[in-house]
């Protein structure tokens, strides 16, 4: 074994499969892992990872890279933080398949459910396709950071078939549930791996309609899972809202997974407005589990932050007519103004009128649930903390403080407002979901919510918060993180050739110096297609990560190297290679 592209030597390495560390060396030959062990040989590449640990590289199952995939080959902010593996397509939205007179239709969709700006989408996605085939047929012509899978978008798939009926919320007929049924099972078989819907009025239209796959009936659903059980392959992939009708929306899904023998995965967090619901849904997965069903519960590992600034789509003072009067100013003249004590004075007098097209707006005010970011930010901020509780001491409005926090930092501070997953400002829900045996981390949205959420560092989030650092509550054992971020969602997805540091799998690793690891603010910058911004986060403490055998980050710089593929459908258990 002299030939050998690369040996990872003297790391601690936590293999994906929940058993204990161990310390050995990585041996890495055509991009496949050949030896796990004392490795003899030398590799054409070296790296010491002499208290470091080694993992598989990280599987991120809930993205929306769908348009940012065909101008950028960098799948960022995820592969700052480890992922070597993305899964777009989720909550039913995407570009593919797609008539040139519905692509309106469907940006402006992106647009309002994922705050993608449209002239980003417009400028950026070059729709060298029609059909779902030919899009992953695009795909496969380029080259990235990491590996990708796709589902097929549901919105997109009956707009392809029904038009502008499917955004009026008009039910199929069934010669149009049977034409998407063809089309998803055409799509599976030339590499999709299922298809993701949605199911909750948050979602819209920039324009304010809701998304199409509102409107789909049982029957419609049960037309796409038939689909997928004629192709033997996909997952239903769910979005619901935790609304009077959430019970009759989950067993509808539960029950079309099962009739047709297919695994079921849901997004799931502790809503504020119903904190106990999470705990009666996570029953019905292990009840649905227990009788021979596969359904796997999605979690964020924290609060679902909701980013406010002035450089940001949203502010506690963003649909107040005065500020709005100046939204578009360039960021310096709106500082300069918003420094004045009247154009304060006349702010703090006018109601906040939240548009209700946009239903985190209605939130943006909620200051018991807000806290200033800052170095070392904690995202299980203490209570006493917020915005609300420091007013209170100051014996000021938290109208009036936030709107001097929103000026330092020359107007580029940014405030975090625990959306979701802190209802009683504890994470210990989250916990609970996270040892759940049907978890997987999700919704970091890695590619979506630009100007609004920075989650795709919850992998860096979990290895920090959960594994080192929490001081509200118990940790969470290293080797069962490694495995919630590695083999258990690559098992979810059906790509049984990652997700584990043994012979014969895929070579995608991270090298951790976990007492280094950490997380830098999230910040502004503006490289996405026609100068459009977006949110970034991005990681200290990862040695290398390798994807394929090939190390696309040192030090958390980029190398330049892209062996990242399209990803077409299932992968099977790899054989062990030959010595």
């Amino acid at each position: 074994m002299n030939d050998l592209d690369l040996v990872v030597r003297n790391g601690t390495v936590i293999d994906g499969s929940g058993g204990p560390p161990k310390q050995a060396d990585v041996a890495v030959r055509d991009g496949v892992i050949v030896e796990v062990g004392d490795v003899v040989h030398a590799g054409h590449e070296e790296i010491d990872a002499r208290g470091r640990l080694v993992t598989p590289g990280f599987v991120d199952v809930h993205t929306h890279y769908d348009g940012q995939a065909t101008w950028e080959n960098r799948l960022v902010p995820s592969t700052n933080h480890g992922v070597t593996t993305v899964v777009m397509g989720n909550c039913g939205v995407g570009f593919a398949p797609c008539k040139p007179e519905h692509r309106d239709m469907l940006i402006k969709l992106m647009e309002g459910v994922e705050d993608i700006p449209n002239v980003v989408l417009r400028e950026g996605v070059d729709w060298q396709w029609t059909s779902y085939p030919e899009y992953l047929d695009h795909l496969s012509r380029r080259q990235f950071d990491a590996d990708m899978c796709s589902y097929v978008p549901h919105a997109a798939l009956r707009t392809f078939v029904m038009g502008e009926r499917a955004f009026h919320r008009e039910p199929a007929t069934p010669e149009e549930i049977a034409k998407m049924a063809s089309l998803l099972e055409e799509s599976i078989r030339a590499g999709a791996f299922g298809f993701g819907t949605s199911q909750t009025m948050f979602h819209r239209s920039s324009d304010g309609q809701l998304t199409p796959t509102l409107a789909a009936t049982e029957e419609e659903y049960a037309g796409l899972a038939a689909a997928l059980g004629r192709a033997g392959a996909g997952l239903i992939q769910f979005v619901i809202e935790y609304n009077d009708d959430w019970e009759q929306v989950l067993d509808m899904g539960l029950r079309q997974a099962k009739a047709f023998g297919r695994p079921f995965s849901m997004s799931l967090v502790q809503s504020h407005g119903r904190p106990g619901v999470w705990r009666t849904i996570l029953d019905r997965f292990d009840a649905f589990n227990a009788a021979g069903g596969t359904a796997t519960m999605q979690v964020l590992p924290r609060p679902l932050g909701v980013l406010l600034g002035l450089e940001l789509t949203l502010n506690p003072f963003y649909s107040t007519p005065t500020y709005l009067a100046m939204a578009d100013e360039p960021l310096a003249d709106r500082v300069r103004e918003l420094r004045r004590p009247e154009v304060k004075e006349r702010i703090l007098a006018e109601s906040n009128d939240p548009d209700p097209d946009i239903a985190i707006g209605m939130r943006v005010r909620d200051f018991d649930q807000l806290y200033e970011m800052g170095d070392g930010f904690d995202y299980e901020p203490a209570r006493d903390s917020s915005i609300g509780a420091q007013a209170e001491r100051l014996g000021v409005t938290p109208e009036s403080l936030v709107y001097d926090k929103l000026l330092d930092k020359d107007g580029r501070n940014i405030l975090y407002l625990a959306f979701s997953n802190y209802a009683d400002f504890s994470l210990e829900p989250a916990r609970e979901m996270l040892l759940n045996a049907h978890a997987v981390p999700g919704l970091g949205d890695g590619g979506a919510h630009l100007g609004v959420i920075c989650d795709g560092s919850i992998y860096t989030h979990l290895l920090t918060h959960w594994g080192r650092d929490r001081v509200q509550g118990e940790r969470i054992a290293l080797p069962h993180l490694i495995h919630l971020m590695t083999k258990r969602p690559a098992e979810m997805m059906g790509l049984h050739d990652r997700g584990l540091v043994a012979p014969g799998h895929r070579a995608d690793l991270n090298v951790i110096d976990l007492d280094n690891l950490g997380l830098d603010l999230p910040r502004v910058v503006r490289d996405l297609p026609a100068g459009g911004r977006r949110l970034m986060q991005d990681a200290r403490g990862y040695t290398a990560t390798i994807v394929r055998g090939i190390v696309v980050t040192r030090d958390g710089q980029h190398t330049g190297a892209l062996p990242g593929r399209l990803v077409r459908g299932p992968q099977p258990v790899p054989a062990r290679p030959a010595a």
